[in-house]
């Protein structure tokens, strides 16, 4: 298992989408073609990867909803579970609804909240990559601890892109005082 964090002490501002468009293809796009067992190595999808992983903290940290269109599997298999939300979340269509109820919006916005990953480790099965994590999510104006919790995510080769096709998020229960 290989582990990085994906985190910066520097705020996030929208990230303009021509370079967020530009990591996303290259991120995205499998080049296997002449591949004897049509497949990625295993290095190559390694880095794809961390790099899907890294476009789509920079889509949350710029609420842009065009990225997500991009980087989840549009199939009625892809699968969610919010830590906001109970129950599973089906499909592109309510993926796509559940990041708009967060305030993402087409070609994003400039905002102060902030969320990062850190202990991001990557699993690789055959072409499937299985990505868990701690997530980080600090509110403006609010002080203190930043909520926090596990998340996993599944990433497969669809006609040769890498897509999340399933996330579960949890949250930690905030530590009580002891006093």
């Amino acid at each position: 298992m290989t582990y990085h964090s994906i985190s910066s002490t520097d705020s996030f501002r929208i990230i303009p989408r021509r370079a967020i468009h530009f990591s996303l293809v290259a991120a995205l796009m499998l080049s296997i073609t002449g591949c004897a067992e049509s497949r990625p190595d295993r290095d190559h999808l390694l880095t794809l990867s961390k790099e899907l992983i890294e476009v789509w903290t920079a889509s949350w940290n710029s609420y842009d909803l065009d990225i997500v269109d991009e980087l989840f599997l549009s199939d009625p298999g892809l699968t969610y579970f919010s830590s906001e939300k109970e129950g599973v979340i089906r499909g592109m269509e309510a993926v796509r609804e559940h990041h708009v109820g967060f305030g993402f919006v087409p070609g994003g916005k400039e905002q102060d909240n902030r969320l990062w990953l850190e202990e991001v480790g990557y699993d690789l099965h055959g072409s499937s990559v299985v990505v868990t994590g701690i997530w980080f999510f600090s509110r403006v104006g609010e002080s203190g601890i930043p909520q926090k919790g596990p998340v996993t995510f599944v990433l497969v080769v669809k006609d040769d892109q890498l897509k999340i096709s399933h996330c579960n998020f949890s949250t930690y229960l905030p530590e009580l005082d002891a006093g």
